[in-house]
């Protein structure tokens, strides 16, 4: 079930019988036809570590099951928003910057910064940035937001990207992460920013940043 960008900020999806989206709750803007939303909480399906994965990121806001059939209209608070086709592959995206995806898409919590360890999610912790992300893999549509538009940044075998940990959207491929600071404890407190904290991607793939730190 494609979605259609009708702007920068608004996509618009059809919906037939049997067929279902998620999406972030507060984001239809207008719909035709019968439609339904209903709450879904996403957190459950990542076990209990998905459950305090959204509780750190302060994702206790539940997505919403659209469906039915007719056309529904998306976007949200005004941010620019891209849309990702898998096919067959897996993306990785702050779960904050989620706008709408594919029902059929498979969908888990993954602790972003699982390779920079215990002291990865208390840097998350330090800088206010969440760093348990949706998974989704299959075949179907991802739309994500940005603040400020987006920037697509390849990934290379031998050539890391690093990225401001709010300026982080999504990325896919075969990627490996990890955190990094380059100040010590007693200067992280209160600092927040790419200076200060990184992360790392290596691999080959692709990684999706927005144009501002701004938080969504």
């Amino acid at each position: 079930m494609p979605f259609t960008k009708v702007n920068s900020k608004l996509i618009e999806a059809k919906l037939l019988p049997g067929q279902r989206i998620l999406s972030q709750r507060g984001s239809m803007i207008a719909y035709t036809g019968e439609v339904s939303f209903t709450p879904n909480v996403m957190g459950g399906q990542g076990g209990v570590m998905g459950m305090i994965g959204r509780r750190v990121a302060n994702e206790d806001t539940p997505l919403m099951n659209v469906e039915g059939q007719g056309s529904v209209l998306f976007g949200h608070g005004g941010h620019h928003i891209q849309i990702i086709e898998l096919t067959g592959d897996t993306l990785l995206v702050e779960a904050d910057r989620l706008l709408a995806f594919d029902g059929s898409l498979q969908q888990s919590t993954v602790f972003l910064g699982s390779q920079g360890g215990v002291m990865g999610m208390v840097r998350g912790q330090v800088s206010g940035q969440g760093l348990f992300t949706t998974q989704l893999s299959g075949q179907g549509s991802v739309a994500v937001m940005a603040h400020g538009g987006f920037v697509e940044l390849p990934i290379q075998p031998g050539q890391p990207v690093h990225v401001d940990p709010q300026a982080y959207v999504a990325h896919r491929g075969q990627v490996q992460n990890k955190l990094s600071t380059s100040l010590g404890w007693r200067d992280m407190v209160g600092r927040g920013s790419g200076e200060a904290f990184q992360l790392e991607l290596s691999g080959h793939g692709v990684v999706y940043v927005q144009a501002s730190e701004e938080k969504l």
